[in-house]
């Protein structure tokens, strides 16, 4: 018996420290290339699933309930032999504490998307050095998911997590792809990673960290406590805002963000609703109809 329990466990104990970091589904839509039924698009669906959840991307172990809910939809507009064009949708949440609730954190459509694949080739990730557009792309943007995630919990969290991002948008500059280059815009990866760790964007890396730290995760227990600290938050992103008006950044944050912020500011106990409907039409007038329909 006592041989029995070692071995459950020793299994149960290898089963946490090889748990990987994220619970990602990846979708490959094919429509718009008039040929969507080819057995390709779902084996590279299929392949790309398996590489984002079971790739280890951090030296850190994440128990099977800590893993990051997140998804990637892949929407191939072109296909030419084994070169692809499409864009791809990802978004990730994270729980609420005390709730089945879960918070959406990222949602970022990256339209510049261009990649080569064979059926069944090998996918790896290489931290350091650059294997394919497609790898680069998808590994890109899991450090984005994790760095995000990471900033919610802990104020800059994220750090390292942005780092590797930054690396491998470095490394994939030399190619044709766009969105690795400042040139390629203002809306691009290379934008959206420099801003991140930009010192002028210091204050909306702490709004995401008070918003859900100090509003989200304490609605259970008190909810007048929470909408305010959630005003607070916005007040942080007001300062932004004064920096560098109508920002990417910005415009990143609520794309996830819209939808629960009127919902979570609509009924339930009297907070100070009219400021914070000025400051979200101030900082995000693109959901300016979103904030008439805060109901309070």
């Amino acid at each position: 018996m006592r041989n029995l329990y070692f071995i459950f466990v020793f299994l149960l104990t290898t089963s946490i420290s090889f748990s990987q970091e994220l619970n990602c589904t990846v979708n490959v839509i094919a429509q718009q290339t008039g040929n969507e039924n080819d057995v390709i698009y779902k084996t590279l669906g299929n392949q790309l699933t398996e590489f984002v959840n079971n790739t280890k991307w951090t030296r850190k172990n994440f128990a099977p309930q800590e893993r990051i809910n997140c998804s990637m939809v892949i929407n191939v507009s072109q296909q030419s032999n084994n070169l692809f064009s499409a864009s791809i949708q990802v978004s990730s949440s994270r729980p609420i504490f005390n709730s089945t609730y879960s918070s959406p954190v990222y949602n970022f459509n990256d339209k510049n998307f261009n990649f080569e694949y064979l059926e069944f080739q090998n996918l790896v990730f290489n931290e350091g050095q650059f294997e394919s557009n497609l790898i680069s792309v998808l590994s890109f943007h899991v450090y984005m998911i994790l760095g995000m995630d990471a900033d919610t919990f802990a104020l800059n969290g994220g750090d390292e997590y942005f780092k590797q991002a930054q690396t491998i948008a470095s490394y994939s500059q030399h190619l044709n792809g766009q969105g690795w280059k400042l040139e390629d815009g203002l809306q691009s990866r290379f934008a959206l990673i420099d801003n991140m760790m930009s010192p002028l964007y210091k204050d909306l890396r702490v709004a995401m960290y008070n918003y859900h730290i100090g509003g989200m995760d304490i609605m259970n227990e008190s909810t007048k406590e929470g909408k305010s600290q959630i005003i607070n938050a916005l007040n942080d992103l007001q300062k932004v805002h004064r920096i560098r008006p109508n920002s990417f950044l910005m415009r990143v944050f609520f794309d996830a963000k819209a939808d629960e912020i009127m919902d979570v500011l609509s009924g339930g106990p009297s907070v100070n609703i009219t400021d914070a409907t000025d400051i979200l039409n101030r900082i995000a007038p693109m959901h300016s109809q979103k904030w008439r329909n805060i109901k309070y």
